[in-house]
């Protein structure tokens, strides 16, 4: 659309839970919460939840949609993609690669670290996986805990949606906005203990 390749577009995913292979396949690895809850930052993560959903979003540049007359919910002012890079394993992620696209990100919106209040995880809830994540956005957004970054993720509601994830996400924040109302960080009981709370500014939304 920056390109002016098209001047509107419905972008989206889908996700349905409909042959048991890959749940097999999750359960077998290890990856799946015993419960089917997502513990997401929690002392007792331990897996994803899979989840089945579908959103979709209209995009449209914002002068357009302000000309059309358009109901506009949310600006998108920036996007960054990268790829998790080596680690030493599949289910364990790089937290350098997560500080460079999120850096990238806000680079390329025009946002500062310091005027960014909230994030939306990605918080599959494990325990390996989360305090990288979070140690990752310490590390990019620098805040005290007095002025702290707020966290959270929606797989704690509806389970991971997998290729639906990032979608489920923007919905939420979309409808945050629009409710001025953050929803709370379910499953939150017992901070993570391999997470530095105390210096790392970061505050998960639990209510």
């Amino acid at each position: 659309m920056r390109d002016r390749e098209c001047n509107i577009a419905v972008t989206g995913g889908v996700h349905r839970l409909i042959i048991p292979e890959f749940t097999i396949n999750f359960s077998q690895a290890r990856m799946l919460a015993p419960d089917g809850r997502c513990k997401t930052f929690d002392a007792a993560a331990d897996g994803f939840s899979r989840g089945e959903g579908c959103g979709m979003v209209v995009l449209k540049r914002l002068a357009d949609a302000e000309q059309d007359g358009d109901r506009i919910l949310a600006v998108i002012r920036g996007s960054a993609v990268n790829q998790d890079g080596r680690s030493s394993g599949l289910t364990v992620p790089n937290g350098v690669s997560q500080q460079k696209v999120i850096r990238q990100a806000l680079t390329n919106s025009g946002v500062e670290a310091k005027d960014t209040s909230y994030i939306e995880a990605h918080g599959t809830g494990t325990s390996l996986g989360d305090p990288i994540e979070i140690t990752a956005l310490g590390e990019v957004f620098a805040r005290n805990n007095d002025n702290p970054l707020l966290v959270g993720s929606v797989k704690t509601n509806i389970g991971h949606l997998e290729a639906t994830a990032g979608i489920a996400g923007l919905i939420k924040v979309v409808l945050s906005l629009q409710y001025k109302q953050l929803p709370p960080h379910l499953h939150y009981k017992q901070p993570n203990p391999y997470i530095d709370w105390d210096n790392v500014g970061v505050n998960v939304v639990d209510k």
